[in-house]
C-alpha cells in the first residue's frame, strides 16, 4: 500500500526526508514523495496552478500507481490531498494532513498570504523572494529547522516559476476556497483520515485542525512545541502517530 505525500509552498519533496527515513526505520518502506509542479518540478505547457489544477495534477499523478494509495499532504499539500479526497474518494485508502485549518470555513489566511494574494504587492513580494541570493535562502531554511543538505535543496527550488505558482495559486485559494473544500469533503463518501497539528505553527491555527478532526471523526494528534516544519525535526512521535493509524486500518 504506497505511502503518498505531497508537500507544499515553498518546498520541494527534500522537506519528507527526515520524516521518511523515520517511517522506514519502523517498516513504512513503501513511501513515495510527489512534487507539485512548480514546487519542485517543472510546470507542464497548459498547466493551471490553481488548486482545482493541482487536484486534477495528483489525480493524474495517483493512476501511475498501485492503489488505493494513503495520502499525506503538509502546507498547501494538505489543500491538495483534501482536495482529491473530496473529488476521488475512490482512489485513497486514507489520508493525513498537517494543516487542518485550511479544510475549515473560519481559516484566515496568514499575513505573508494574504499580502500574496493582494495585486501589486504580491507580484513585489515574489519578485525579491526570487531574488534573494542562494545563499540567504539557505539560511532562512536552516532557520526553520532544516539540514544544510535539505536547505540548499529548497532553495534551489524558490525560482521564478514557483513564484508564478504562489500567486495563482494563493489568490485561486483565498476565502470561500476553505469553506467550500470543507463543505466538498463533507459530501464525499468519506475516508479514514488522520489530522496532525503543530501546537506552534504560526501559520495555520493548531485549534482549527482539531476542530476539523472532530467534524471528520478523524484521529488527531497534536504536537506540542513543533512548528510548521515539524516533519524535518524530532519526527519520532509523528512517525509512530502515523505508522499507528496506518496500522490501524
Amino acid at each position: 500500500m504506497p505511502k503518498v505525500f505531497v508537500h507544499g509552498n515553498p518546498e520541494c519533496d527534500a522537506v519528507w526526508g527526515p520524516l521518511i527515513a523515520a517511517l522506514t526505520d519502523r517498516g513504512v518502506d513503501d513511501c513515495v514523495s510527489l512534487s507539485p509542479p512548480g514546487f519542485g518540478a517543472p510546470v507542464p505547457d497548459g498547466f493551471r496552478a490553481t488548486p482545482a489544477g493541482y487536484v486534477e495534477w495528483l489525480a493524474a499523478a495517483l493512476g501511475d500507481l498501485t492503489g488505493p494509495v494513503d495520502l499525506v499532504g503538509h502546507d498547501w499539500g494538505s489543500g491538495h490531498v483534501a482536495g482529491l479526497a473530496a473529488a476521488h474518494p475512490e482512489l485513497i485508502r486514507s489520508f493525513t494532513v498537517d494543516c487542518g485549518g485550511l479544510i475549515h470555513p473560519d481559516y484566515v489566511w496568514h499575513d505573508m498570504a494574504q499580502i500574496w494574494q493582494t495585486p501589486g504587492a504580491g507580484e513585489e513580494a515574489i519578485a525579491a523572494m526570487v531574488a534573494t541570493p542562494h545563499d540567504d535562502k539557505v539560511a532562512m531554511f536552516e532557520s526553520f529547522g532544516a539540514p544544510s543538505d535539505i536547505a540548499a535543496r529548497m532553495a534551489a527550488a524558490v525560482d521564478q516559476a514557483m513564484g508564478e505558482c504562489v500567486l495563482t495559486l494563493y489568490r485561486a485559494g483565498a476565502q470561500p476556497f476553505s469553506a467550500d473544500l470543507s463543505a466538498r469533503l463533507d459530501g464525499a463518501e468519506p475516508r479514514p483520515a488522520h489530522i496532525i497539528s503543530a501546537l506552534d505553527d504560526p501559520y495555520v491555527p493548531a485549534a482549527l485542525g482539531a476542530a476539523t478532526a472532530e467534524r471528520l471523526g478523524a484521529r488527531h494528534t497534536p504536537l506540542p512545541g513543533r512548528g510548521h516544519w515539524w516533519m524535518i525535526t524530532e519526527v519520532d512521535e509523528p512517525a509512530d502517530a502515523m505508522k499507528a493509524f496506518w496500522d490501524s486500518l
